[in-house]
């Protein structure tokens, strides 16, 4: 994990430029092509494992990357092995494209 990541162009769109709150099929159907990401309410959530907090914090440090670049920002926890990302569009109170296109981006650094 020590690694640099790629420079990943944004696709997420501005909140207020009438981006739409995903329904709950559409949530079922793309959380179907992320591996181990979960609902939990009105968030995408997936807990990461690491061999130590050296990778845990080159990760952490990676998707705040991401989330600089796309203005679109999870909720991160983390400790000594494990990192847990959640992710909701808070402006439209639920879940929307950008917190699936963020959450495809994370998957894309550990690939």
């Amino acid at each position: 994990m020590n690694r640099p990541i790629k420079k990943m162009s944004c696709c997420c769109q501005p909140c207020e430029g009438g981006l739409q709150r995903l329904e709950k099929e559409e949530v079922r159907e793309r959380l179907r092509k992320l591996s181990g990401w979960q609902a939990n309410g009105n968030n995408i959530v997936k807990v990461f494992q690491f061999k130590d907090y050296d990778e845990t914090v080159s990760f952490v440090n990676s998707v705040v990357r991401i989330a600089r670049e796309a203005d679109h920002h999870p909720e991160i926890k983390f400790g000594y092995k494990r990192c847990e990302v959640s992710y909701s569009t808070h402006a439209l109170g639920g879940l929307s494209e950008n917190d699936f296109i963020c959450a495809a981006k994370i998957e894309q650094l550990l690939a």
